[in-house]
């Protein structure tokens, strides 16, 4: 079976949560457990968060002033770009943005690493999406954006007939 979504929505705070809601609804096909909905829903959380946090710098909803920006004074008008593919039981699930990218990938991923510890973030964002998901890639170009790329294989999905 092969199945696939992709939808782009505004990178602020309030759309965290229907990324979330989104990625588990198209996988709901596969009646998946508990835990493989909690660690996908964590994982976009995360990716989510740091195109919107990071990417574009739109700090409404975590702990910026309402409306504003760190440098502007202004939501970013910037985009997230969610793409998920089902190819029988692996999940690629891809989060894009255009925003500001990561001058050193590696340092960012870094467990407890943060650009923003004044928002109390913890740094364990790329940790959490590598520990809840099976494979995670993260491409980033200064000034052109950042691609994180993951999988997880759906042991809910073993079931499903590969003759489709």
């Amino acid at each position: 079976m092969r199945n696939e979504m992709e939808i782009t929505f505004d990178a602020i705070s309030d759309n965290e949560g229907f990324a979330r809601v989104a990625v588990s609804a198209f996988v709901a096909n596969l009646n998946p457990t508990l835990e493989e909905l909690a660690d996908i829903k964590t994982a976009v959380s995360e990716a989510v968060t740091n195109s919107i946090i990071h990417g574009y710098e739109n700090l409404y909803g975590y702990g910026g002033v309402k409306g504003q920006t760190a440098q502007r004074g202004q939501v970013n008008p910037g985009k997230v770009k969610l793409y998920c593919l089902l190819e029988d039981d692996i999940l690629h699930i891809q989060v894009t943005d255009n925003g500001k990218g990561i001058g050193n990938v590696e340092q960012a991923m870094e467990p407890l690493f943060t650009t923003k510890p004044e928002l109390e973030r913890s740094g364990m964002g790329f940790a959490f999406m590598e520990a809840f998901m099976d494979d995670l890639e993260v491409e980033s170009e200064p000034g052109k954006g950042t691609t994180v790329r993951m999988k997880k294989k759906m042991e809910a999905g073993a079931w499903i007939d590969r003759e489709d």
